[in-house]
Order: C-alpha cells, then sequence, then structure tokens
C-alpha cells in the first residue's frame, strides 16, 4: 500500500472532525429530511437536533462549529413510511451512523426498536451513541503472512474468557492476544496469522434473549467499522495495537468480516441504521415484491453489495481496517452475496472488481468464504485469482477418508495436493484447507459424535448442519474407557497430519489444537459460556506438543509450504515429479489401486526437501492394522524419520493403525545427524 494513498484516505461520509468543528454527512436517495441529534457526555439527553442540508445525488451534510472529537451523536431520517413497499422512514428511530468508527455502548436488542412508526416512542435511549473520533494512521506495510502457512482461527471473547496466563481485565478482550503467554502459544505452534472472528460491535438475534442465550460469534453486524466495546473497550487502539505486537513477533492478522447482512434481519427486525436510512438502497428486495427481504444469507436479509453506495461503504470500511488497524488482510463471511449483481453472482462483479484494484486493498489477503444459501450461491473455486477461498471439499473429503468411507483414496490425494479440480486454471491453488472451523464440530467432537448435539441451543436441535462425516469411535459423546480414548487421539492426530501434509494455505481453530469440545454442538454461535470458553486449564498438551511439531516440520520442509500445485513437470524433454503417488510396498499407483474401493493406504513423496535433492515422505494408513511402508532407495540418501515415530526398520517404516507417518530423505553422510 503506497503511503500517499493512506494519507489520502478520507471518506465521503460520517463525522469529520475539523479544525472548526465537525462535518456530519450521510446519504439516502429517498429521505425527505434528515437530521443530527447531539447528545451530552453521559449519552442520554439530547442536547441539540440539527437538520442537514440536501446536497447533490443524495447526499445530506451539515458543518457544525464547536464540536470536537468525543461528541455523541445519531441520525434521524424522515419520510415517506410504506413498509409494504420498502420504505420504513421514522424520525423517532435514532440511526446508528454506517460510518462510526466508535460507539459509546454495546447493542442490545428491544422489541420496541422493531415498533413501527408512531408506536414505539423516540428510540433515543435505547440506542449507543456513535463517537466522533480523529483516528491515527498506521505507516504502511505489505502484509507479512507466508504463503503456505498456518491460519489460526480465533474467537476473540472464547479464547482468553477462561486462560490464566491473561490478567482478568484483558480476558475476553483484543488486547489479550497481545499478551506474551498468547504470542508464545503461537509461535509454538507456528502460526502464521491469526484470523479473528468478527470483532465489529453486533446485536443478539431477536430470539435470543427469551432464551437467556447471547450471540458469542458476532456473525450480526450493525455497521461495519465500530468496534464492539466488550471486545475492544479502547476502541481502534486495541486493535492496532495487538497488531502491532503481533506484527513484531511475525504474525499477520486477518479480520473475519460480515458484509452480506445486518442485524436489522427481515420484516419484523429492528430499525437500528441502514433501513432507517434508505431501506431500498442498502438492501436486495425479493423479487416482485419490494416489502420483503431477499434472503440469500438465512438471517433475514441480504445487503445489496452492487448499489454503488453500499458498495463504497464496504470498500471504506476494508480501508479504515488497513488505514487506522494496520490489518493484514480480511475474510468474507457468505461472500457470494459482494458478488450479486441483480440477484446473480458474477466474479467481474463492480465490488470484486473494486477490491482488486484499490490502492490500499488490493495487497491484502482476501479470503472468500465461497457459499451461500441464495441461487447458484455454491461459488467454490468461481472467484477471481486473487482471492483464497475457505474449501469444504477439503474439510469433508479428509473427514470421510479418516472415517472408513469407501473409495475415498482418489480424493484424499486431490486434496493433498491442493485441489486442482477446483482451483486448476491458475498454477498455484487458492485453496484455504480445514477440517474443523468455528461453524461445526469441533475437531476432538468429529471422533466423538456422530450426531450433532445442539439441545442447548433452544431449538430442539434443528439447526446446525444434519451430516458432518463425524464417527465416535463406538460410544456417543464422552466415554471413560482407555481404548476409546486412545482410538478418538489417534484420529485426531491423523486429522491433524493430513492437514498439515497438505498443499495450501491451512487453517486450524483456536483450541484444536489441544482437544477442545463443545459436546456435539456444531453451531454453538449462541454459547458465550464454558461450552464455547476455551478451557487452558486443562488442555491435552501433548497433543499440542503433537501440532507444535508439525508446524515445525512444515516451516522447515520446504515442500509442505509451497502452493503450486502437486504434479509432474517437463524440463529439458527430462520428467520431473515433483510428487510421486506410491502403495505401501513402494511402487506407483496404478489406475486399478486408485479404484480400489477399499484402499486406505497411500504414500505420497514430495521432491525439493530441506536438503538438496532431498524428498518427503507422507505415509497414510487409514487401516486398522499396522502397515509396513516401502520408500524407494537412491544411492547416497538414507530415509530418516521426520518425527518422533516411527523409526525405519531395514529400509522400511511400521506405520500405527490409522496414523500419518513422515519421513526424510538425507545424504548417507548425515544420516545418524540430529532429526527434523
Amino acid at each position: 500500500m503506497p503511503m500517499g494513498a493512506a494519507a489520502e484516505y478520507r471518506p465521503r461520509f460520517g463525522a469529520t472532525v475539523t479544525e472548526s468543528g465537525i462535518r456530519f454527512a450521510a446519504w439516502s436517495g429517498a429521505a425527505e429530511r434528515m437530521w443530527v441529534s447531539i447528545f451530552g457526555a453521559d449519552s442520554r439527553a439530547e442536547t441539540d437536533r440539527l437538520e442537514l442540508q440536501r446536497e447533490s445525488e443524495g447526499v445530506f451534510a451539515l458543518s457544525v462549529p464547536g464540536l470536537g472529537e468525543g461528541t455523541r451523536y445519531g441520525f434521524r431520517a424522515d419520510g415517506r413510511c410504506a413498509p409494504n413497499e420498502g420504505l420504513w422512514f421514522d424520525p423517532d428511530k435514532l440511526l446508528v451512523d454506517p460510518y462510526a468508527a466508535s460507539i459509546d455502548r454495546a447493542y442490545r436488542y428491544d422489541g420496541r426498536l422493531a415498533a413501527p412508526r408512531g408506536q414505539g416512542g423516540d428510540t433515543a435511549q435505547l440506542m449507543p451513541k456513535a463517537v466522533a473520533t480523529t483516528l491515527q494512521v498506521v505507516p504502511p506495510t505489505a502484509p507479512i503472512s507466508r504463503p503456505g502457512g498456518v491460519i489460526y482461527e480465533v474467537p476473540v471473547r472464547a479464547f482468553s474468557m477462561a486462560h490464566p496466563g491473561v490478567p482478568k481485565k484483558l480476558r475476553g478482550t483484543i488486547r489479550a492476544l497481545a499478551e506474551p503467554v498468547v504470542i508464545e502459544h503461537l509461535l509454538k505452534l507456528g502460526v502464521s496469522t491469526v484470523e479473528l472472528m468478527p470483532v465489529t460491535a453486533t446485536m443478539d438475534e431477536r430470539h435470543l434473549p427469551r432464551l437467556g442465550l447471547t450471540n458469542a460469534w458476532g456473525y450480526n453486524p450493525v455497521t461495519f467499522m465500530a468496534l464492539d466495546p466488550r471486545l475492544a473497550p479502547g476502541g481502534m487502539a486495541d486493535l492496532r495495537e495487538t497488531t502491532a505486537a503481533l506484527h513484531a513477533a511475525g504474525i499477520g492478522v486477518i479480520l473475519d468480516l460480515v458484509f452480506n447482512h445486518t442485524a436489522e434481519s427481515d420484516e419484523l427486525g429492528p430499525t437500528l441504521s441502514l433501513r432507517g436510512l434508505d431501506n431500498r438502497a442498502y438492501y436486495r428486495e425479493a423479487i416482485a415484491d419490494p416489502g420483503r427481504y431477499a434472503n440469500d444469507t438465512g438471517t433475514g436479509n441480504t445487503l445489496a453489495c452492487d448499489h454503488p453506495v453500499a458498495g463504497e461503504l464496504i470498500l471504506d470500511s476494508l480501508r479504515h481496517f488497513v488505514v487506522h488497524g494496520g490489518v493484514d488482510g480480511f475474510r468474507f463471511d457468505l461472500a457470494p452475496v459482494l458478488g450479486r449483481v441483480g440477484g446473480e453472482f458474477t466474479a467481474d462483479a463492480p465490488l470484486l472488481q473494486a477490491m482488486r484494484a484499490d490502492a490500499i486493498i488490493s495487497d491484502r489477503i482476501l479470503i472468500a468464504e465461497p457459499w451461500d444459501i441464495g441461487h447458484n450461491g455454491y461459488r467454490l473455486g468461481g472467484f477471481p485469482q486473487e482471492f483464497l477461498e475457505w474449501n469444504d471439499r477439503y474439510r469433508d473429503d479428509v473427514r470421510r477418508f479418516w472415517r472408513g468411507d469407501r473409495g475415498m483414496v482418489g480424493a484424499l490425494a486431490t486434496r493433498l495436493a491442493g485441489s486442482s479440480d477446483t482451483f486448476g486454471s491458475g498454477t498455484q491453488t487458492r485453496t484455504v484447507n480445514f477440517v474443523a472451523a468455528h461453524d461445526g464440530m469441533t475437531l476432538a467432537d468429529i471422533v466423538r459424535y456422530e450426531r450433532k448435539h445442539n439441545e442447548a441451543n433452544g431449538e430442539h436441535n434443528h439447526d446446525g448442519h444434519n451430516e458432518n462425516f463425524s464417527w465416535n469411535n463406538g460410544v456417543e459423546g464422552e466415554s471413560g474407557d482407555r481404548e476409546i480414548a486412545a482410538e478418538r487421539d489417534r484420529d485426531i492426530r491423523a486429522l491433524l497430519a493430513t492437514l498439515f501434509a497438505s498443499r495450501g494455505a491451512i487453517m486450524l481453530t483456536a483450541g484444536d489444537e489441544f482437544g477442545r469440545t463443545q459436546r456435539g454442538n456444531n453451531n454453538a454461535y449462541a454459547q458465550d459460556n464454558e461450552l464455547t470458553w476455551l478451557d487452558w486449564a486443562d488442555r491435552d498438551v501433548a497433543l499440542e506438543d503433537f501440532v507444535a511439531a508439525l508446524g515445525r516440520l512444515r516451516r522447515e520442509v520446504p515442500a509442505l509450504a509451497q502452493l503450486d500445485f502437486l504434479r509432474g513437470a517437463t524440463v529439458d524433454g527430462s520428467q520431473v515429479l515433483d510428487v510421486e503417488w506410491l502403495t505401501e510396498a513402494g511402487r506407483p499407483m496404478g489406475d486399478t489401486n486408485w479404484h480400489e474401493p477399499d484402499r486406505h493406504r497411500l504414500a505420497m513423496l514430495l521432491g525439493n526437501g530441506d536438503v538438496a535433492g532431498g524428498r518427503l515422505a507422507v505415509m497414510i494408513n487409514g487401516t486398522r492394522r499396522e502397515t509396513n511402508f516401502a520408500l524407494p532407495a537412491r544411492k547416497a540418501f538414507d530415509w530418516l524419520s521426520a518425527m518422533s515415530e516411527p523409526k525405519p526398520s531395514g529400509g522400511r517404516f511400521i506405520v500405527p493403525a490409522r496414523s500419518v507417518a513422515f519421513a526424510i530423505e538425507r545424504p548417507a553422510a548425515d544420516s545418524q545427524g540430529d532429526q527434523t
């Protein structure tokens, strides 16, 4: 990002603090009148209400002398109110500025926020106030995240709420991630980038308060720039300084952002911001029915990302977090919504093009969750080349192989090699591989629960995915049987080893490295309690050490972290293979082998190891008995175990049942040296 681009970043809208006062500006293509309400320091008393002046092309603005940083305010808009036509104007509804960079308290759902015009009274006392602020500009630097590195998905509040090494006042906040004990843990695992689950201010869905639950994940924003005061009591300084601390340790920061919907929800939802400013511009309408929302998100509404002003708001939000937070990139929740034009997804959508061309955003890491629930909403592999994509096919195929499904060895090889069947239009893979994420079962629960157990969510176990490709090793849920516990531990390690052996970026969700469980709940979005808080005191340190060893191996062996698709290449007429697929006997996999329905053994031999000419072998034994793997020998080279086990014997490796083993080829003269 050029320094000039950061210095020149000036959004058209919001509250801009100047030497003489504050300029307030908002946009509405349908409002007849707009005001800014000014509030006292306690945010309760409305001390002034000033009408904004209509400027060109839907802009309403007013410069107010004498006001300065710290001023609390909100907008009001009036016009025709006809909800069945998509018009929701009501001057009694105090509206949060979509460009607010700070709010004075967290959002709280109240039914009066959804009352029809003339029936609910003034909502100012129910709403947080935007706080005018001047933000520090972070000197621009290139993203420090490594291609092919380890992304660590962090639910900010749950991550540190029970961490004994984090000061109590910091637990559950962004600043906890800057604590030395946390950074030490991240470095131990070999984390390249932390991906913060939503940290912008969120509101609970309207059904949660009556169930005594709160939204724990944050995928229900009101506006897109203001951080949630519960996660960032110090505002943008908390994010900026935490990012700087992580950068100093060589760790990048990605924000998981939600631009597909807002907490204003469906026709029965509250009026908080965009709905009251210009509902028909900011949200997509159901076809031929402007009184209802298109619902490509399953949350009640869908942002109209193809509207120029909505697109401008999204771009300004991204610039805001780069310029004022210094972050390295973004992950986009339900990303096809961002590329929908007239309801249909296109990779050439104006918003996606603008992200790729923008002077501030274009060099950032961009990750798409490539599906929504709208028409043709599953778009894996369909985003522009600049985007990485969450790969659920990887998740499902790897789980199915280790569950023992038949005919999965070919699919496993494709996923290990970077999923060229999906991303093969370029020379490098764009996959983000994962076996578990925040949404779905935890890694430990995949091998403990055959079915979801979401009763605590209050929806009679109807919510969440029904098909998890999981298994329980003989008993559903927790078990005191040592043999079952050993089998589950073995399966978790096999899943993790497969992930760390895969081409492309890999993602690990916080806590999966030490066996976190949600007791089979695969949709724990509303569980802000011990069910989702990471249990640091009782963690499986042996499993954590195993993941750390995998992280070291991935860092030290270049072949594991490269992004080029695994395939043969011709150099000067000679065939140079950067991967060989072998049977356990050390022979090339033939067509017959690939189509054996009950084959669950495979060796992947990678070139470009950690020494000149060296190779890395990944031996996968998905059967329930130990297996001898033979590796092809080369003159002047010996094979050594790349982890503590197994040891080679007579040129063969005994790979335990349902496990993955690594071996590395070294020059024979060094064969007695240190292991990787």
